[in-house]
């Protein structure tokens, strides 16, 4: 039987209640069956899943990666059973075998959703408030994306004009990121943004009364969102109708983003785990797993019990999505007639490709003088903005030490803000006070799709970013933090701003290259690096760090072998070197003017500049052994941070020149020197080193 409210199109039929139950009692019986999971949630919010995967998104099951399809994000990653399950009723590649094999080796469905590992996930999510960024950075590359390919249609025309949904838990709510975050898309308007809030008061430690009391719907109306609260039905299950209404009213509301709180009780309608912390991350048991069957009509000795007619009902996403998709195509291809200079630019740069002669704009640095490397890198910004319309980006507040303006008069922010510079499609990116969610949202943008992003901080403040960071190489996206400030060199801030482990502490993050270059020229040609690997047909798709000096440096001749991550930037005065210095950044100049002493006191010494140890590690060993032989036992590495990276470089008959305390408040230069960093030590430390390999 059907029924259809007057207030709204929804149809909702008794098949569709019954794969809401089935979703149910799925999610009870694939944590039962591992022994271990997140079923609570999964049960809870069937309805309002199955509403938007059947009801509301613009998808195409059968096409995951269509342009023109709203996101969908669950940033309560753990609770991943209620994606899985509405990618495996909507057709998305996922069957009942995979939902069997939940949270097993080998299976399409680990225990959080993983981007790139599940057809449909969209990103990976995990770390509770990581989700809410990630959709932020979405909802706002979806506005510069429109502003590159469609800026003139009104709203709600373009074939770019596409909706951002994320599901949120308590758990995302109380962590900072998602303040940062809700705080930036209110900032920004993000009207595009729909966030549902799972307001079910459980957490891990039982009743959220135990950690928060404010109003969570006052701090949304706070931020600048446009808030709902939908209350339950009277058994206490999630109305469908109330929430299908809220989205089409949210979808409505053009100039903030939405939040829309939902209170539910976690695992309805089981009938004794109900509301209760257990129900969150434990498996419910069989007879409660029995239960709860009996109470929903399903028969309790039957486990992943999908009726034919549940499935073929929920497969008609799949009609729905053609449908769509073919429906948009007509747009688009009017958009494409109507555009064929943009069109030709959106063929670019959707095929991962540079414009023509990109690497020609890339200034080439003159040798001998001293410019700081975050100096550098501004100019290859503001070099690239004109020719590389996707490449965009921003700073943490610090964009004038970040060096990070493409475009000092073209601001990102909405309309109806008083800077002059205010664009809704600007290049420059003011992220504010907010590291962790900057970085998040970075991850967001690049995951979105059509656009390159960069963002700016200083070197010690990428702990604030730690997480997203880690996600940005788990993910394997093309994001570039570019950190400046890069060691004690940065001066009299002293210790707090001085970084001292985060080049090693970040190089061991696995798929994150670090690259600390030693001038200007080197600076000029990894970002040309870091653009070309930007692409998808590269292969090499990675987040990459930019550490950049404070301080300038000495400039020397640009050197393709750059890209290799290591070469020789001054050969030996004989064919094998008696010495290797191994130098990064604004310590090169140390090694070149250490090599001169030791020249003059007969001593071969090969210096070598390893801007990214992970570039170096993945070319073949052949070339490893041209630049280190293994034959030279004496080597000397000189980086002003913890040599933990070095030991594998130098040997046991090696010595490191590193800084293993603190800094201290002082001119750079004099740090430099009462730390150690200077030729002279540099020489010293390169004696002691040719003694023991001789021994």
């Amino acid at each position: 039987m059907s029924t259809k409210p007057t207030t709204t199109d929804l149809e909702w039929t008794d098949v569709d209640q019954r794969a809401v139950d089935t979703a149910r009692v799925l999610a009870a019986d694939a944590v039962q069956k591992v022994g271990n999971g997140h079923p609570g949630t999964a049960m809870s919010l069937a309805p309002v899943a199955y509403t938007l995967f059947q009801k509301v998104m613009r998808h195409d099951p059968a096409d995951a990666d269509w342009v023109g399809r709203d996101r969908f994000v669950l940033s309560a990653g753990h609770s991943s059973l209620t994606l899985y399950i509405q990618l495996y009723l909507a057709g998305f590649g996922l069957e009942l075998d995979d939902l069997k094999a939940f949270r097993t080796w080998g299976s399409k469905t680990p225990g959080h959703p993983e981007y790139g590992h599940t057809t449909g996930v969209e990103t990976t999510t995990g770390p509770l408030g990581q989700g809410v960024a990630n959709a932020v950075g979405m909802a706002m590359a979806s506005r510069y994306e429109r502003g590159l390919f469609d800026p003139e249609a009104a709203a709600g025309t373009s074939p770019f004009d596409h909706f951002i949904y994320a599901i949120a838990g308590d758990g995302c709510l109380q962590e900072g990121i998602s303040s940062e975050a809700s705080s930036m898309a209110g900032h920004q308007k993000l009207g595009n943004l729909i966030l549902l809030w799972d307001d079910n008061h459980i957490s891990i430690e039982g009743d959220t009364e135990t950690a928060v009391s404010e109003d969570t719907c006052k701090r949304y109306e706070a931020y600048g969102w446009h808030v709902q609260r939908v209350a339950p039905k009277p058994d206490g299950d999630l109305d469908h109708e109330a929430i299908y209404n809220a989205i089409e009213a949210a979808k409505d509301v053009t100039d903030r983003p939405s939040f829309i709180a939902m209170r539910s009780i976690i695992a309805w309608p089981a009938p004794n785990a109900q509301n209760t912390e257990a129900a969150h991350g434990s498996a419910l048991g069989d007879d409660e797993v029995a239960a709860t069957k009996r109470v929903l009509g399903f028969d309790p000795e039957k486990k992943f019990d999908v009726s034919d007619e549940v499935i073929g009902h929920t497969r008609k996403a799949l009609d729905r999505g053609a449908q769509a998709k073919a429906e948009w195509e007509k747009s688009f291809q009017e958009w494409r007639t109507a555009n064929p200079e943009r069109a030709a630019e959106f063929d670019r740069i959707n095929a991962g490709e540079l414009p023509a002669g990109w690497e020609q704009s890339i200034p080439v640095f003159e040798t001998g003088k001293a410019v700081a490397t975050r100096a550098a890198s501004g100019k290859v910004l503001q070099a690239l903005g004109p020719v590389v319309p996707e490449l965009w980006g921003g700073s943490a507040d610090l964009a004038g030490s970040n060096n990070t303006t493409i475009d000092k008069t073209s601001s990102f922010l909405p309309a109806g803000n008083p800077l002059p510079e205010a664009d809704p499609y600007g290049r420059t990116i003011h992220f504010g006070i907010r590291e962790h969610s900057m970085a998040a949202e970075m991850n967001g943008i690049a995951l979105h799709g059509h656009t390159r992003i960069y963002g700016g901080t200083f070197l010690v403040f990428s702990d604030y970013m730690r997480n997203a960071v880690r996600l940005s190489a788990l993910m394997h996206l093309p994001v570039t933090y570019v950190w400046t400030h890069d060691s004690v060199g940065l001066g009299e801030d002293g210790p707090t701003h001085q970084p001292v482990e985060h080049l090693a502490s970040l190089r061991a993050i696995p798929g994150l290259h670090v690259v600390r270059p030693a001038d200007a020229n080197e600076t000029a040609i990894a970002w040309r690096e870091i653009l070309r690997r930007g692409k998808k047909d590269y292969g090499k798709s990675a987040p990459h760090g930019l550490s950049l000096t404070r301080q300038g440096v000495p400039t020397y001749e640009p050197n393709e072998d750059t890209v290799k991550g290591g070469y020789v930037l001054a050969e030996a005065s004989k064919e094998t070197p008696d010495l290797i210095l191994i130098a990064t950044g604004s310590e090169v100049q140390l090694a070149v003017e250490a090599r001169e002493t030791l020249e003059a006191e007969g001593v071969a010494t090969r210096v070598v500049s390893m801007p990214c140890v992970e570039w170096f590690e993945e070319q073949d060993q052949g070339y490893r052994e041209s630049v280190l032989p293994s034959a030279v036992k004496a080597r000397v590495s000189v980086e002003a941070g913890i040599g933990l990276t070095w030991h594998k470089y130098v040997g046991d008959a090696g010595r490191i020149v590193s800084l293993e305390h603190f800094g201290a408040s002082a001119d750079g230069k004099v740090l430099f020197k009462e730390f150690g960093f200077t030729a002279e030590n540099v020489v010293a430390k390169a004696r002691e080193s040719l003694a023991a390999a001789q021994r």
